[in-house]
């Protein structure tokens, strides 16, 4: 009987792992400090996260009209990522339409002023501590496993929600 050496299989294994381990180096090395904790909290998170189907695996239940703190990951520049608010509009097949927001004050002073661009300002929503604004441009599907809490609702049936549809539709398809 032949016999089939597969010493081999363990030397491309710990060539893999040296390559990688340098790849990751230098990864490392040209984040900038302010960015490290970011980008390892988002991969810690996809490597618990990456195998669950929703974030009912997470005993949590996100539904539209749900403001959660979640994580959207790696980002380019002009990109809402990492962890972030983000609002809930629908549900489809394990996964959530959602809006990423923020606080940044910066942010929702240039809402109050340019009413009808990708921002739309909410204001302070009660389970929140600062106002927001949504990133309407930046709106996805995700898979709902990347949602960490719940932390606030806007009801679905409300005019704020429905508004946030409209200048969605707007701002998706240049149709209301």
């Amino acid at each position: 009987m032949l016999y089939l050496d597969e010493s081999w299989i363990d030397k491309e294994e710990e060539r893999l792992k040296e390559m990688y381990l340098t790849l990751y180096e230098d990864f490392i090395s040209r984040l900038p400090k302010y960015q490290m904790r970011k980008e390892l909290v988002s991969g810690m998170n996809r490597l618990n996260r990456r195998d669950m189907w929703s974030c009912k695996e997470l005993a949590i239940d996100a539904q539209p009209g749900d403001i959660c703190f979640m994580d959207f990951g790696q980002v380019y520049i002009n990109e809402a990522g990492y962890q972030h608010f983000g609002l809930v509009i629908s549900k489809f097949n394990h996964k959530l339409f959602v809006v990423p927001m923020t606080s940044n004050q910066s942010m929702v002073k240039k809402s109050l002023v340019e009413e009808g661009t990708h921002l739309y300002h909410l204001g302070l929503i009660e389970g929140l501590n600062r106002p927001s604004v949504l990133f309407l441009n930046d709106c996805k599907y995700i898979n709902s496993s990347r949602i960490i809490s719940i932390n606030a609702y806007i009801c679905p049936e409300s005019e704020t929600f429905k508004d946030i549809e409209k200048r969605l539709k707007l701002t998706i398809f240049n149709e209301v």
